[in-house]
């Protein structure tokens, strides 16, 4: 954002990517010997073998996003380096998107848009573009972080019922406020969910998590929803289930190789594909960005800042 760049500009002496393009392997590389701070986003994977080769200078990886799957927090604690993230800012961003596909792939939003587009349609009729209800349905979270709270927040003012699956389960006091249960085994969750959304970070546990044997327990007619991370999720299988028809169709932020988008899902009358655009506000781009800023303030006065990632702690 042109706001928390000139702010950048005036308090540190800040190298910019202005190009807005992810910067490629090497010119990461060339940054990391040459910085104190290393500011990155989603898009750059910082692993063992660029943090290995940074300068001794680098004492902070100030990541712009919530998400650290993307550095490898290990090698950075094993070179002192400090990381930080931006939690909590994009929660709300999220969870609206998230709603938007729980909402749009039952009620076929994708295809009714495209429908009208091409000139196609004819007008009402009684039994033409059926969708499903909201009203009553189970709406499968896994994953009841900030941004799993925030989408059964959203979902019960829709008549929905809340299970959930996390590694613990809620208080009951907030189990009560989202009218939520809890599911202890994933699968039976999965096995009960009308609409599926995922909500937990990629990690070795949960790369591949939504798997052929997985959607195989969708109830028929089931919707899947992933806002979190396209690695979560087998596409082969993914896939297989929509064109098997076991899904009535899936809402999808996240792709395991983006930018790439298999045009199979494109060509899916009910996928709704969207260009990562979960924590895409101006609002929750700001808020982010200054967070950066005060994380690297702290850190550089000697202090700890607020927002240091405590799996990287030296």
């Amino acid at each position: 954002m042109p706001s928390v760049e000139a702010r950048m500009g005036e308090l540190f002496d800040a190298v910019l990517n202005v190009g807005d393009e992810p910067l490629t392997r090497d010119q990461l590389s060339a940054a990391m010997q040459d910085c104190d701070v290393l500011v990155p986003t989603v898009t750059d994977r910082i692993d063992a073998e660029l943090i290995a080769g940074a300068s001794d200078r680098l004492g902070l990886i100030a990541n712009f996003g919530a998400g650290t799957d993307h550095i490898d927090l290990k090698a950075a604690r094993d070179r002192g380096i400090m990381v930080t993230n931006t939690p909590g800012v994009f929660t709300d961003d999220t969870a609206d998107i998230t709603m938007e596909m729980i909402i749009g792939v039952p009620r076929r939003v994708r295809e009714g848009v495209a429908l009208v587009r091409s000139g196609e349609w004819t007008g009402w009729a009684p039994s033409r573009m059926l969708g499903r209800q909201l009203g009553g349905k189970v709406l499968g979270i896994v994953g009841m972080g900030r941004i799993g709270q925030a989408v059964a927040h959203r979902a019960r003012a829709f008549g929905l019922e809340i299970a959930y699956h996390n590694r613990k389960p809620l208080p009951r006091a907030l189990e009560s406020m989202f009218g939520a249960r809890y599911v202890e085994n994933v699968d039976d969750l999965i096995a009960a969910a009308d609409i599926l959304t995922l909500h937990c970070p990629a990690t070795a546990s949960t790369i591949g998590f939504m798997d052929a044997r997985r959607f195989g327990l969708m109830p028929e007619g089931a919707s899947f929803i992933n806002t979190a991370r396209g690695e979560l999720v087998d596409q082969e299988a993914l896939i297989a289930a929509l064109e098997s028809g076991k899904l009535a169709g899936a809402g999808l932020d996240v792709y395991p190789d983006e930018p790439q988008v298999d045009p199979r899902l494109l060509a899916h009358p009910n996928v709704m594909t969207l260009p990562h655009i979960g924590s895409a506000t101006r609002e929750g781009r700001e808020a982010s960005g200054a967070k950066v800023i005060a994380n690297i303030r702290f850190w550089a006065d000697g202090h700890r800042p607020p927002d240091q990632v405590l799996d990287a702690l030296v």
